[in-house]
């Protein structure tokens, strides 16, 4: 009772200091604004690029000038402390009013310490290792002078041919959420007064993943239930867990383009989720509005000031005509108001008007930046991300000895290993495969290495696919790069080949809509089959992609998908046996471009395919349902066995909950982890649900031998959905429970809802 007491009595003292913390934080913007123009608040709103890293389409000049005149609330993509704080002394010392700027940049997945790709963190299901890894890029971005990353990118695709299913966490809503929250977590810490948290942004709000024919800014239309059931739960965990900032998506919402629309940027986002922070657009959106054919640039920037959207990210909307708007009526003072308080409180919380150089401590940079530390933690992380898809005479793990041949377009690029969106990265001292083998099997094996061919015979595609400084075409005639990796292979005992898309063949403005592999990648590998040596295949890649042809001709199989500034050593750690593999999908891959979007969790319809091929039920002439692989899939080097599931009861109450328990046993030669999935089915409810939902996860560690009973338990908060007015309810009624390794492989038991 005296420690129940002493935890209420600190709850208590924590919501006082919050109240007084925020009492004080708003007198001191009330004298603040009560001292600004309606240019300078209007200038708050104004986020200019610096103009060393440009994307998108247009840029913006004289900034210098701006920010003395109050015209710049913050910038973006400008790296280095000494520059930043350049820039800094400007608006804190020659503006009117000394309004710090907010510095921001595309802290994806890490600064110069690169943690793999987005879409491969989401396939470790490691919420620590992924927290963590926002965390480091945390301190290197704010020990460089950055204190806002736009990053989480949350949205759900399921579609791969989109190019930024790079940048996301596949296709469920529920993993979507967990990464979200551990995101937002690692950024924002505890404190963002401290030198070493930043400010979340989540993108792109909103349901950007749902791009028609996965062509990056298009149409995007659905329902509202399936917005909230399906597309917003990531968005709303991120919410949950006290992101400070959102980013508007490029697409329509109700046909209505999301940087203008009210109902989502306002009904849903404040006033359903209680959101406090501010959103500001994606690049150039709010001009972009006008292509939508939504107005010109005054009517537009009117349009995305009065849905609730705080901030323009370049297009010079907001300060070249909202001050007119105004004027006339169109716009009202209490709005524009608004929107600078959400801008000044951000940069309040971040502690700077106590001090407006409190991330530009120079010394930071050399102690906290790529550190043995930092690169230890992504090269770990790393080699959860990769996904055993196949090992069928178990060539996998290699032995450090003899001749191995690396061929391949992706063997020997330092510049690719990262990933896209990785602005930050200084590929010139990271390792390429070749590099990184080499160092592994220094005085124990021999390493010969070929090119074999360049990504693609296209060499129009090819340099549209190798982008920002990742440019490797080779010059030679394809049939010599091929006939030196074909002689290198006859030499060796076993070939590793690192195939698949270049790094910027993911990514924004990457859709594709061929993801079989790529022609000339294609014919090496036939040449090198041809040889009869053993091939292990190393597939890089930003999307799922279609991979029969090499499922049918390779039974060693490896997704490395883009590892980070550590990639070539993670690889060799699992190539080599250090680390067994421990990847699972987070998105299903196909069998063919003409089954997507596919997923899981889709809802049955009222011809259910129960074998290929039926006649009148739901399925194709060509190709059966299912996917390649599932999600949830994933090999290792060990084998695991799972017991039968029990459950503690089989009905519940709503304000109730039962326990769900499987013994899960390491029967291999390897350590390694598992990932062990629930999924629930509900059988009959007022409107139609899922096949099945993902509703928790457990990854476990498990020496050879070892066993442990994996416990879960369900409330009725797993049980719950919107329903077709959008409320959120559990309704009584007959659930399936589903335990296994993936969506498919699964044991199913019953019970009630009472």
């Amino acid at each position: 009772m005296k420690k129940l007491f002493a935890i209420i009595m600190a709850l208590a003292a924590l919501q006082a200091t919050a109240k007084t913390d925020e009492a004080k934080m708003n007198r001191f913007i009330d004298n603040l604004m009560s001292k600004m123009t309606v240019q300078e608040k209007i200038g708050q709103l104004n986020l200019p690029v610096s103009g060393e890293i440009v994307t998108g389409q247009a840029k913006s000049s004289d900034v210098a000038t701006k920010i003395k005149n109050g015209q710049v609330g913050g910038l973006f993509n400008l790296k280095g402390v000494d520059k930043i704080r350049e820039v800094q002394k400007i608006a804190v010392e020659q503006s009117r009013l000394h309004i710090p700027l907010i510095f921001g940049m595309d802290v994806i997945h890490g600064y110069e310490t690169v943690f793999p790709i987005p879409f491969a963190l989401s396939m470790s299901w490691d919420m620590d290792a992924i927290r963590n890894s926002a965390r480091i890029a945390a301190v290197e971005s704010t020990a460089d002078g950055i204190s806002w990353t736009f990053s989480p990118m949350v949205d759900i695709c399921r579609d791969s041919r989109w190019g930024r299913m790079a940048e996301g966490a596949g296709e469920d809503p529920y993993l979507g959420s967990q990464i979200a929250k551990a995101m937002v977590e690692g950024y924002q810490g505890n404190d963002l007064t401290a030198n070493n948290t930043m400010l979340a942004c989540v993108k792109h709000f909103a349901l950007y993943g749902g791009a028609e024919a996965g062509r990056d800014y298009n149409t995007v239309d659905m329902s509202h239930t399936r917005m909230f059931n399906e597309y917003f739960p990531p968005y709303k965990a991120a919410s949950d867990a006290g992101a400070g900032s959102f980013m508007t998506s490029f697409n329509t919402v109700d046909y209505i383009p999301a940087t203008g629309n009210k109902w989502l940027m306002t009904t849903v986002l404040r006033d359903m989720w209680g959101f406090k922070g501010f959103v500001v657009t994606d690049y150039t959106a709010i001009s972009e509005m006008i292509a939508h054919g939504m107005g010109d640039l005054q009517t537009v920037s009117a349009l995305a000031l009065n849905a609730g959207t705080d901030m323009d990210m370049v297009a010079d909307g907001f300060v070249g005509t909202i001050e007119k708007s105004l004027s006339e009526g169109k716009v009202t003072m209490a709005t524009i108001d608004q929107a600078c308080r959400r801008i000044l409180e951000a940069k309040y919380k971040l502690g700077l008007f106590d001090d407006p150089y409190r991330y530009l401590d120079s010394k930071r940079v050399t102690k906290e930046i790529y550190t043995a530390e930092h690169r230890a933690a992504a090269r770990k992380l790393a080699t959860e991300t990769f996904v055993l898809l196949e090992n069928r005479d178990n060539l996998l793990p290699l032995k450090k000895q003899g001749k191995i041949a690396l061929v391949g377009p992706l063997a020997d690029t330092r510049t690719n290993m990262p990933g896209t969106w990785s602005v930050a990265a200084a590929s010139d001292k990271y390792k390429s495969v070749r590099e990184a083998m080499t160092d592994a099997l220094k005085g124990k094996a021999e390493v010969l290495y070929a090119k074999g061919s360049n990504i693609c015979y296209d060499e129009t595609l090819e340099l549209n696919s190798t982008m920002f400084g990742r440019e490797m075409r080779d010059k030679r005639d394809a049939k010599v790069m091929r006939d030196e990796a074909v002689a290198i292979a006859k030499q060796a005992d076993v070939i590793v080949a690192c195939m698949g898309e270049p790094s910027e063949m993911t990514g924004e403005s990457s859709s594709r809509t061929n993801l079989e592999i790529l022609d000339a990648q294609k014919d090496l590998l036939e040449a090198l089959k041809a040889t009869g040596k053993p091939i292990v295949l190393l597939n890089f890649s930003g999307r799922t992609t279609v991979m029969n042809w090499e499922k049918e001709n390779f039974g060693t199989i490896l997704n490395v998908w883009f590892g980070g500034s550590e990639a070539g050593d993670a690889i060799c750690d699992v190539v080599f046996g250090d680390v067994a593999p421990s990847g699972r999908l987070s998105a299903s891959m196909p069998k063919s471009v003409g089954q997507i979007p596919i997923y899981y969790n889709h809802l049955n319809t009222g011809r259910p395919c129960n074998k290929w091929f039926q006649k009148f039920t739901s399925n194709y002439l060509d190709v059966d349902n299912a996917p390649l692989y599932p999600f949830g899939y994933g090999k290792s080097y060990t084998t695991f066995a799972y017991g039968a599931p029990a459950i503690s009861s089989t009905s519940m109450t709503e304000d109730g909950s039962i326990n769900v328990s499987v013994k899960v046993s390491n029967t291999g030669n390897y350590d390694g982890a598992e990932v062990v999935q629930l999924y629930i089915r509900d059988l009959v409810g007022s409107i139609s649900r899922p096949v099945k939902e993902l509703k928790d996860f457990k990854r476990i560690f498990l020496k050879k031998g070892e066993s442990q009973v994996v416990n879960f338990t369900i409330t009725a908060d797993k049980l719950k959905f919107y329903n077709n007015e959008l409320q959120y309810i559990c309704e009584p009624g007959d659930f399936e429970v589903m335990v296994g390794p993936n969506s498919q492989e699964v044991q199913t038991l019953t019970f009630s809802l009472k």
